[in-house]
């Protein structure tokens, strides 16, 4: 039989005192609308968090990547942008795109004193990362410029396609397999054409060590759509699972295929990801090329909210 609970009755599940009750936002990234694209937490006011409890709040989340936003006095976010570190549910990163665009989004909502003019810099590991904000198409659009990228050694493609499930004819049959990173290293697979992807079946008890051998963590494999104009669609494949939206990736790709000549410099492309697991994210992405040195490297996209909640530690 169920009893009535009298008004008077404590009820202490609920009222418990926290020391610590904390602001979330929760957001995707790299679509128009809720429920695609990349879910990012946004966890706000974390001064005197320890490294030890944003990892434990990433955990909890257990989201691919949770950003913990640190306010500072308005003059050293004027001088040196707004300090945010990033994590994913095993380890905390240097730089992240879809943690720093988003992130970028919910200060321009909820803070807009950070933003100077059109942008706000985040003040990442890595160094600091400017977002620039304008509207297109009834949305806010965000972009992000990134790092110039750094090129490292290129890959065997016989060794390539078999550590991702692919026929060596799947891959781009002169550009060869690289690492790049403009934050985050990446192994860069071209392919002929997108179709491909379908197949992807990564090794991932095999590629993680043979990958960290050459200085990368992941592949990301990307192939043409044949759209009429430059159109790209990727995947990235990792222990456990599969990333909707790879922000550090595609500016290390769009930084591959400038050098390489595969995309013309100075035009933007639109790559799709995420298709294969129902979570379809749209990044659009160029870069300069100048004296054969690749700069400039942008990725943007929107932010959707989808949550807000309250966090309480003990």
């Amino acid at each position: 039989m169920l009893r009535h609970v009298k008004q008077s009755e404590p009820m202490h599940n609920h009222c418990m005192t926290h020391a610590h009750e904390l602001d979330y936002s929760i957001v995707d990234v790299f679509t128009g609308s809720a429920l695609a694209g990349n879910p990012l937490a946004v966890v706000l006011d974390t001064v005197g968090l320890s490294t030890e409890q944003m990892q434990s709040i990433a955990r909890e989340f257990n989201l691919s990547e949770t950003t913990f936003v640190a306010r500072r006095e308005a003059a050293a976010e004027q001088a040196e942008g707004v300090r945010v570190r990033i994590f994913t549910t095993q380890e905390e990163l240097p730089f992240a795109g879809h943690p720093t665009l988003g992130t970028a989004d919910v200060l321009r909502s909820l803070a807009p004193e950070t933003m100077r003019d059109d942008t706000i810099t985040l003040a990442l590991n890595v160094g600091p990362v400017p977002v620039r904000f304008e509207e297109r198409d009834g949305l806010v659009f965000g972009e992000m410029t990134q790092r110039d990228p750094e090129f490292s050694v290129e890959l065997d493609r016989g060794e390539v396609a078999r550590l991702t499930g692919l026929a060596l004819d799947d891959l781009h049959p002169t550009a060869r397999p690289q690492i790049v990173s403009t934050g985050t290293a990446f192994a860069i697979v071209p392919l002929r054409s997108a179709e491909a992807l379908a197949r992807l079946n990564v090794l991932q008890q095999e590629s993680s060590p043979w990958l960290r051998a050459r200085g990368a963590r992941w592949f990301y494999v990307l192939g043409p759509t044949g759209a009429q104009k430059p159109a790209y669609q990727a995947r990235m494949q990792f222990n456990g699972g599969e990333d909707p939206a790879t922000g550090s990736a595609a500016g290390c790709a769009i930084s591959y295929l400038v050098a390489h000549g595969l995309v013309e410099p100075d035009i933007t492309i639109h790559l799709r990801q995420g298709v294969e697991m129902l979570r379809p994210s749209e990044l659009y992405l160029s870069a300069t090329l100048s004296a054969g040195k690749v700069s400039d490297v942008r990725v943007g996209g929107s932010t959707v909210l989808v949550a807000k909640g309250h966090l309480f530690l003990p």
